[in-house]
């Protein structure tokens, strides 16, 4: 079965890892978002109560 054998496999593996790391990673943490989200504004709404007429 020399699928088992991890001689070719394991170095495989670790250069993918390698050029994963080194190329792909920093080009998604440089990444930004182009809507940064608003502060809400500190002053409060205080909504008019109804005055329903509970006959």
């Amino acid at each position: 079965m020399p699928q088992l054998n991890p001689s070719p496999w394991l170095l495989i593996l670790l250069f993918s890892w390698l050029i994963l790391l080194t190329t792909v990673f920093p080009k998604i943490m440089r990444h930004r978002f182009t809507n940064e989200p608003a502060t809400q504004a500190t002053k409060k709404h205080h909504p008019t109560p109804w005055n329903w007429p509970w006959h």
